[in-house]
């Protein structure tokens, strides 16, 4: 069973090892000429404005978790829309279980005032 397997190690090998000997030949071969403007911060083509290490408010982060979270929940709903007629009543009952479990977090989230954008 194990030498089914045995491509894909191989194929993994080569992929691992190809990237190393780019790396390394390219540190070995490539020009190193460091200027002020090469090593200067990039900012979609516009000059930096202000400190790279500027704090971001709280809220900021708190937000776009909740947005990954109900993001990533919106996805378990595809497979059970594929499914739903095999699925019958017991699949409907759960999903709507998982659906007000998603809209009490909601609701609590908005209550805590953690969508306030100020």
């Amino acid at each position: 069973m194990l030498e089914s397997y045995l491509p894909i190690l191989f194929l993994i090998l080569v992929a691992i090892g190809f990237g190393v000997i780019v790396v390394v030949l390219s540190r070995l071969i490539g020009q190193k000429k460091p200027t002020a403007i090469k090593l200067a911060p990039y900012e979609c083509g516009m000059p930096p404005v202000g400190s790279a290490r500027a704090r971001f408010s709280i809220k900021f982060y708190i937000i776009a978790m909740l947005f990954i979270l109900f993001d990533i929940e919106a996805v378990f709903l595809y497979p059970w829309a594929v499914m739903f007629k095999r699925l019958g009543l017991f699949g409907f009952i759960e999903m709507g279980v998982f659906i007000a479990i998603l809209l009490v977090g909601y609701i609590y989230v908005w209550k805590k005032g953690a969508l306030e954008w100020e």
